[in-house]
């Protein structure tokens, strides 16, 4: 993918290494007494280590690099300890990367390392599914339930005072989600626009019930955010099927144009579905 990545001009490095402290995601080392990038996955092409290069030899060019990967690079970091965790969390912070930094920060719950105490949000009840992490939204908090079977793996649907909840995971929000969830691969995935639960009675047993959920609204949130973050989810995971529940209103449209293009743009030809819901209900 074409993307902003830094690049060091070598006859201007003099292999100072005042930008390696500047460099939390581990982007950068010195090699043969010049300043390396070793890897394009650990690079955000955010540029902060280019003010404290004495020589002006870092800028940030755009050209076809590997995608940046938060997982990746939090788990190169937290090798280094508190204060480079908090340097970077700052970093993401200050460049307004706050998705990133939901993703770094959902990193440190998964695997019980202490956030820094001014990324904490207030949690009000922590509950026993939080005990021993050190703090953190339990809202974007990774969670798989998996409780329930595939819709051909059950025998009757139960009674509707009794019928189960069909959620598979947590978040649901496609915006909270990262593409390297663990719950994506090997996944039937439902988008389902936000509307439509509301909408569709039967939106459980119907849509949910054995899919993996994202939910979102093309019109209200960032499409190109989208397109973007839904085309890696295709392209590092292996989804075997791609179910879309939109509205029967216009802007739902997007929605599938959005998943449409992201598909394309992976690589991938995954078996794809589509069904309109009215705004009364009813399948369209």
């Amino acid at each position: 993918m074409k993307r902003k990545i830094i690049t060091i001009d070598d006859e201007k490095c003099n292999g100072c290494g005042a930008c390696i402290p500047d460099c939390p995601e581990g982007a950068l080392q010195l090699i043969d007494g010049k300043a390396r990038l070793i890897s394009d996955l650990f690079c955000d092409g955010l540029g902060a280590c280019i003010g404290s290069c004495p020589e002006d030899a870092i800028s940030v060019e755009e050209r076809e690099a590997e995608p940046y990967d938060e997982s990746k690079v939090m788990a190169n970091i937290v090798r280094h300890g508190a204060n480079t965790i908090k340097a970077h969390l700052a970093h993401l912070q200050d460049h307004g990367e706050d998705e990133l930094l939901r993703e770094a920060i959902a990193y440190l719950v998964e695997n019980d390392i202490e956030i820094p105490s001014e990324f904490r949000k207030p949690v009000i009840d922590r509950g026993p599914e939080l005990a021993g992490h050190g703090g953190g939204c339990p809202g974007s908090r990774l969670m798989n339930f998996d409780m329930d079977a595939s819709p051909c793996e059950e025998e009757e649907t139960a009674a509707p005072e009794s019928m189960p909840s069909r959620l598979k995971q947590w978040p649901v929000q496609i915006m909270l989600i990262p593409p390297h969830a663990p719950f994506l691969n090997g996944a039937d995935l439902l988008f389902a626009a936000d509307c439509v639960p509301f909408a569709y009675p039967d939106f459980h047993e119907k849509f949910l019930r054995g899919r993996v959920c994202l939910v979102g609204c093309p019109k209200l949130d960032d499409a190109q955010h989208y397109l973007d973050k839904i085309t890696e989810m295709f392209r590092l995971n292996d989804i075997k099927s791609v179910m879309i529940a939109y509205m029967e209103v216009p802007c739902c449209g997007g929605m599938i144009r959005i998943i449409e293009e992201a598909m394309k743009a992976s690589g991938k030809n995954i078996p794809l579905a589509k069904q309109m819901i009215g705004i009364k209900g009813d399948e369209l």
